[in-house]
């Protein structure tokens, strides 16, 4: 059992009404002013999520980085957040992991891929975070501590990685979580998922544009990470970011998007 897992709950079982202690969850609402703006209704049930998404999940620390208290804490929070509003078994979305690594900074990883020709292609890739189809997710503390300021600019790596934890639910990630039938008065699930792709789709090819104007022509940058251009996965994510630390600025720039997200995100909306 990690040291920091002691310091937060003792030894012993928690009990269901235990909860993360004053003396963390407090700075945490300091720092993190995206959750702090919450209602209270919503942070007592993040305060709990976050207290059970804990106890189920195990914090590495690498190249020496200790995982204190307060860091376990802040990144559990923000993970909850995408899937506070999901029903009572909020937490089986990330039920196909346990481990969160967690590195000072950005990393180098070593890639590699096969082209049609069969010819392997190795290059490196600085990485923020990275979240891995039935593995462990990975994290830059240094990106996580920041989310505080970034929120201005709809950037946050835990919620980034964790939505495509949920992306990655219906097998490879493509921008499209699992939907039920009924879900905006699609008739099927097959209706629901070809009405999110297409809505998502028309967004995402908007903002590739947009992206393409700033980097080639000099344009306005995008408000968003332009990382999201790279793919509709991404952009999923990217726009997930946005949507949770700052609302009020996504719906202006995606309005579009704001129902459906709201309806998978916050059904009782």
């Amino acid at each position: 059992m990690p040291g920091w897992f002691k310091t937060l709950f003792g030894a012993k079982p928690a009990s269901p009404q235990e909860s993360i202690p004053d003396s963390l969850w407090h700075p945490l609402l300091a720092h993190y002013p995206f959750l702090a703006q919450r209602p209270q209704e919503e942070l007592l049930r993040l305060r709990q999520l976050s207290r059970q998404f804990l106890r189920q999940k195990e914090f590495h620390g690498a190249q020496g980085l200790v995982i204190s208290d307060d860091m376990a804490v802040a990144i559990a929070t923000q993970a909850c957040l995408p899937i506070l509003n999901l029903g009572p078994r909020a937490l089986d979305w990330y039920d196909d992991f346990v481990g969160i690594v967690v590195h000072p900074a950005e990393v180098v990883a070593r890639r590699e891929t096969m082209d049609d020709a069969g010819v392997v292609h190795q290059y490196s890739e600085v990485l923020s975070g990275e979240a891995m189809e039935g593995g462990p997710v990975t994290l830059s503390w240094q990106d996580v501590a920041a989310a505080g300021e970034s929120a201005e600019q709809g950037y946050n790596l835990v919620i980034h990685e964790f939505i495509h934890k949920i992306d990655m639910r219906s097998g490879t990630p493509d921008g499209c979580p699992p939907l039920p039938a009924g879900f905006m008065g699609a008739p099927t699930a097959r209706a629901a998922r070809a009405a999110w792709l297409a809505l998502l789709q028309a967004q995402y090819q908007g903002f590739q544009e947009k992206v393409a104007i700033a980097e080639r022509f000099g344009g306005q940058p995008t408000w968003l990470d332009p990382y999201g251009a790279q793919s509709i996965d991404e952009f999923f994510a990217v726009a997930s970011e946005g949507y949770f630390v700052n609302r009020h600025r996504f719906a202006l720039d995606f309005a579009p998007l704001l129902p459906m997200f709201d309806a998978f995100f916050n059904p009782a909306r």
